[in-house]
């Protein structure tokens, strides 16, 4: 049987249209409690999170023994200086790999997998990033959003009896949702899928696609067309699993980019390649839902290679620190230095309580945890480029040498300068920062556009934003009232986390609580000053995430300090470096919220415009351009290719 016909041009869509693709996407409802969300409503549940959630002793058993065997194959096996240095992770480490079950962390034991916790998952990933941030990459990529988790979440019994055990230990999978011209703006995506008897013919090209040059299973996110007639599927993005040795799957290109040199990334090609009907995920039209929901979990794996680097950052200063002397002294004692030092040692213990909070509370699946885990990636990729620049800084011109020089003049080959350029990704991967505030300032508002998103709606009629309006005057009426006061202007509330002998964290918990409603009458008021023109307001919502990350970070670095402190584990030692943190995160709040409302948003857009109308151009004279020729966004045309397929399977 012949292909049907494919469309070739990229969908046309407005913005408003490509908002309400992305409002479909994601989840509507709230079926359990969230702490971040009620942060953001400034509410301070600490009754979520604390006492801090444990995982079973089985799990912890389990999740132990796959770690001290993780840990000896990353000492005797893996060169990350030979990664570096060939811009290739050897196959015989990835064999190695599969052997051991890494690409199965994740997936249940009756599928072949280890079946271990979220928890244990990431303190794999933070153990396995630090020997090669690469290695961590390709088994983030493979089950954190590749074909084992969106199965194990919306695939069907035949799905998961047919894949999963191949991605336990045989096979490798990639997820396909970029391309040439469309990122975080999904409603333009031009790769189809038409149903065609019991298949779908897939064309278009994917870009980006992180293990696609070795994959041999794909997450493929393309648009189906609507039923003409009505009798067929209703259409829309929808996900499939792909074999990547498909007849017209061609690997055109493996991506290069300035970190993670080892990194399998690529372009692919997909040219009427026929996929079964039975290898859909979920309904047609599901595909962004699904991606969204996976990625609510799947995003804490970023944030746990952040916090392996942070843990790598404070032992090369503390060692470093404490043998370079400056002026009679070493330069840790130098305040300059020691406030690097002090940064990098409390934001690791805040982004490792972050992770782990949130983590165990993914495990026990009690609480929404879409916003924690967003904050977690955000927050994470955004303080560990921080600590990884400072770094550099503490190790001066060293830090700027690499390794390789470094060792080729006698001297310790410590990767600083690499690192810096290895995590550099973190901030655009999985969503970048911007899009990050973005996703995130939605949630935290949707109480609010809940009750009075018809009042700023131009499509909704009078009745409607009559009725919106008394809802919200109710709403209103309760809420406001409760944002006066609370525990947090009580000097005994939280009075648990100041014990004898101990700093005390219960200001800190009581400034967060405070701020937590300081921080839900500024984005009420915001709601009111602007209305509709709110989501053009970027530079305020992201003030707004931020803040919301600082409070949310604060409260797990105490909470998981007096977890230790219970629990006889560097108790006091937890509780200085809480004490630390919070210091340095309540100067970023206050700064913060400065910024809420002095700030240069309406003079940068003015800029904006004269720029892109070219009224700097002469600003830009007295240079050469050495960039190459060439389109700024590559041809995505749909079609045969003439390149050679670069697909290299490992086996």
């Amino acid at each position: 049987m012949s292909a049907p016909t494919t469309p070739s041009s990229r969908p046309t869509v407005t913005e408003r249209e490509a908002r309400q693709v992305a409002e479909a996407a994601r989840e509507q409802d709230w079926r359990k409690p969230s702490f971040a969300k009620e942060l953001f409503l400034g509410r301070f549940r600490l009754d979520l999170i604390h006492p801090h959630p444990l995982p079973a002793d089985q799990d912890v058993q389990r999740g132990e023994e796959f770690l001290a065997k993780l840990r000896d194959f990353c000492e005797t096996k893996i060169d990350g200086a030979v990664i570096e240095r060939d811009a290739r992770i050897p196959d015989e480490v990835i064999t190695g790999l599969k052997e051991l079950g890494a690409f199965g962390m994740k997936i249940d034991t009756k599928y072949g997998g280890l079946g271990l916790t979220q928890v244990y998952y990431n303190k794999a990933l933070a153990l396995v990033g630090s020997a090669n941030p690469a290695i961590g990459a390709l088994l983030s990529a493979h089950q954190s959003i590749g074909v084992p988790q969106p199965l194990k979440m919306f695939g069907t019994q035949e799905q998961k009896d047919t894949f999963l055990p191949r991605c336990a230990r045989t096979d490798i999978s990639a997820f396909l949702l970029t391309e040439p011209d469309v990122g975080s703006d999904p409603a333009r995506l031009a790769t189809t899928a038409v149903r065609d008897g019991d298949d779908y013919v897939l064309d278009g090209v994917k870009l980006w696609t992180t293990n696609g040059v070795v994959a041999d299973l794909l997450v493929v996110m393309a648009r189906v067309p609507k039923s003409a007639d009505g009798t067929g599927g209703k259409g829309g993005i929808t996900a499939f699993v792909v074999e990547a040795a498909s007849e017209g799957v061609t690997v055109e290109n493996r991506n290069a980019f300035m970190g993670l040199r080892g990194l399998e990334n690529g372009v692919t090609r997909f040219h009427r390649v026929r996929v079964p009907a039975a290898n859909r995920i979920g309904p047609e039209g599901a595909g962004l839902k699904i991606a969204l929901t996976t990625l609510n979990t799947g995003r804490l794996s970023l944030p746990a290679m952040c916090v392996g680097a942070g843990k790598w950052c404070l032992k090369i200063a503390r060692e470093w620190s404490a043998v370079r002397e400056q002026w009679g002294k070493p330069v840790a004692l130098h305040e300059a230095v020691g406030a690097k030092i002090s940064f990098i040692a409390a934001t690791t213990f805040a982004l490792e309580a972050v992770l782990d909070l949130s983590s165990q509370m993914a495990d026990e699946d009690r609480n929404d945890i879409r916003i924690e885990a967003a904050l977690a990636k955000l927050y994470g990729s955004e303080m560990a480029w921080l600590m990884a620049d400072e770094l550099v800084q503490i190790r001066g011109g060293r830090g700027f040498e690499t390794a390789a020089s470094l060792e080729a003049r006698g001297e310790r080959a410590v990767p600083a300068e690499q690192l810096l350029r290895d995590l550099r990704i973190n901030r655009i991967f999985e969503g970048s920062t911007e899009i990050m505030h973005l996703l995130i300032a939605r949630e935290a508002v949707d109480a609010h556009l809940s009750v009075a998103g018809d009042l700023i709606d131009p499509d909704k009629t009078l009745s409607d934003k009559a009725r919106a309006g008394a809802q919200a005057g109710v709403f209103y009426a309760k809420w406001l009232p409760k944002l006066i006061a609370g525990p947090g202007q009580l000097p005994r509330s939280y009075a648990d986390f100041h014990p004898p002998g101990h700093r005390d964290l219960s200001g800190h918990l009581r400034y967060v609580e405070r701020t937590a409603r300081k921080l839900a009458r500024s984005t009420f008021y915001a709601m009111s000053r602007w209305q509709g023109r709110m989501e053009t307001k970027q530079g305020f919502l992201g003030r707004i995430v931020d803040i919301g990350a600082e409070l949310f970070a604060m409260s797990a670095a105490c909470v998981r300090a007096e977890h230790l402190r219970a629990e006889g584990d560097h108790g006091r030692e937890a509780y200085q470096l809480a004490d630390a943190f919070c210091r340095q995160a309540r100067i970023r709040v206050e700064e913060l919220f400065g910024r809420l409302w002095t700030n240069t948003d309406d003079t940068d857009r003015k800029v904006v415009k004269g720029v892109l109308g070219g009224a700097y151009e002469w600003l830009e004279q007295g240079i050469v351009d050495p960039s190459g020729e060439g389109p700024w966004i590559a041809d995505a045309t749909p079609g045969e290719t003439p390149r050679a397929n670069l697909h290299r399977p490992i086996r």
